[in-house]
Formats: C-alpha cells, sequence, structure tokens
C-alpha cells in the first residue's frame, strides 16, 4: 500500500477540513486532536501523521470515508485514493453494519459517543477490533453538518 497522493496540508480545502474535525471534536469534547497551538499546514501535517486512527465521512445517503489520517490507512491497508472512494459502511462487516448503523444513529442524535468498541474489518479481510473509540458530528462554526468522524488508539487483531 502506498500513500503517494496524501492530502497536501497546502489545499485550502484540505486544511478546512482538519479544522472542522478539530473545532466540532473541540466543542463537544473539551479537547482537542493536537496541541491546540498548531495551526494550518502544522495542524493538517500533525494530525495526518498522529500516533492514532483519524477518519471522516461525509453526509451523502451512503457516506463515503472523506479523511482518513496515515495510521488509519496502514490500519485499513487502503490507500488514500482508495479510503476516500469507499462507503465508510464497507468499514465493518456485513453481520456488524446493522450496530454501526444504530452507533451512526446515537452519534446523530447526541453529538458523539465515547468508549465505541467493535470489529472493523481491513482491505485484506484481516478483523481488527477497536476499543474506546470516540466518534463525533462534524459541523462547522455555524453548526452546518459535515458528517461524521472517529479517533481511537486502541484496537487489537482477531485473527492470526
Amino acid at each position: 500500500m502506498t500513500q503517494d497522493a496524501a492530502p497536501n496540508p497546502q489545499n485550502h480545502d484540505w486544511a478546512d477540513h482538519v479544522d472542522r474535525l478539530r473545532s466540532s471534536f473541540c466543542r463537544l469534547l473539551g479537547q482537542d486532536l493536537i496541541p491546540p497551538d498548531m495551526t494550518g499546514s502544522a495542524a493538517g501535517q500533525a494530525l495526518y501523521e498522529a500516533d492514532f486512527v483519524v477518519v471522516s465521512h461525509g453526509t451523502e445517503a451512503d457516506p463515503i470515508f472523506n479523511y482518513a489520517n496515515a495510521m488509519a490507512q496502514r490500519l485499513f491497508e487502503f490507500s488514500w485514493e482508495e479510503f476516500t472512494t469507499l462507503p465508510s459502511r464497507l468499514s465493518a462487516e456485513l453481520p456488524n453494519r446493522e450496530e454501526r448503523a444504530q452507533l451512526l444513529s446515537a452519534v446523530t442524535r447526541q453529538g458523539f459517543i465515547r468508549d465505541y468498541r467493535g470489529i472493523r474489518i481491513a482491505k485484506s479481510g484481516r478483523r481488527f477490533y477497536i476499543h474506546n473509540a470516540i466518534v463525533w458530528t462534524v459541523t462547522d462554526d455555524l453548526g452546518t453538518p459535515y458528517g461524521q468522524a472517529a479517533t481511537f488508539r486502541q484496537w487489537e487483531y482477531l485473527d492470526g
């Protein structure tokens, strides 16, 4: 897997998305994903290179991932190009998709959920259990919805 076409921190749209991820997270949870004094391209690069997973999807009827940092790309075994064309429901196995849909519905109602646990699947079919995930609604400063995001630091592989 390569990450050749990873997002460019200098890209205005990408920087705006990172800002929305951070500001929504901070508004809802009272903490920042990365040091709060980081801004612009430095913030974008720091989040992309973080030692924890951050993913997000948009507001489509069948939401498509629109962000996956490098750690997420390694864990799920998708390149940036593959990740950002993938319906987010496909990150869970078929039997776990209903549970995932219920989770996202709860996040929509409540704004965020802490301590989420669930099984996810990588491109190769390798399954892993995520622990202590935070899932939140991504909005701009006016409350306009842009989708949902998740972050987590803990996972364990379930197959060999």
